[in-house]
């Protein structure tokens, strides 16, 4: 969320419906087209195949079927409450009508989703064992094991984002 800015933010907060989601809740469906683009505003989801392994957990200020709405084929896994959470949820042709008709919001929008996703693939690799020790050249110039200061910076603009975008709902 620190590529978009407070008018943006103020836009999904008024197009977005907050509801609370009960644990054992079904979000998102293996299988089935997604409705909706959730953001977790406080909570846990479980991301798991239909043979209910656990491939993920997502927490407070993550976004849930976000690869869905970006490549529009249906979800490979479930998303389920773990316990009672609360989210926003953005129907799937409201935004994209948005993203559609504004430019620039659907600039900055993808964008934010796409380091969204950059981040939880880079995570994912690591927790994986995939990640390269040492010797990593495409590191950024901090060091293999340092964040880049812009990285940082959006870091921390996205926390004063979801702040805003919690505050605008509640």
């Amino acid at each position: 969320m620190g590529i978009l800015n407070d008018s943006d933010v103020q836009w999904i907060a008024d197009h977005a419906v907050k509801s609370v989601v009960p644990a054992g809740a079904v979000l998102i469906e293996q299988g089935v087209a997604i409705g909706h683009l959730y953001i977790l505003l406080d909570g846990r989801v479980s991301v798991q195949l239909a043979n209910g392994v656990e491939v993920a957990v997502l927490m407070t200020g993550e976004i849930v079927g976000e690869i869905s709405f970006v490549d529009s084929r249906p979800p490979l896994a479930s998303a389920v409450a773990q316990v009672p959470s609360l989210v926003l949820a953005i129907e799937k042709a409201v935004l994209q009508r948005k993203l559609d008709a504004d430019g620039q919001f659907g600039s900055r929008f993808y964008k934010a989703l796409a380091l969204f996703l950059a981040d939880r693939l880079r995570s994912t690799t690591g927790r994986l064992g995939y990640a390269v020790a040492g010797g990593n050249e495409d590191a950024a110039e901090d060091g293999p094991d340092e964040l880049g200061s812009d990285f940082m910076e959006s870091i921390s603009m996205a926390n004063v984002r979801f702040d805003m975008l919690v505050r605008s709902v509640k």
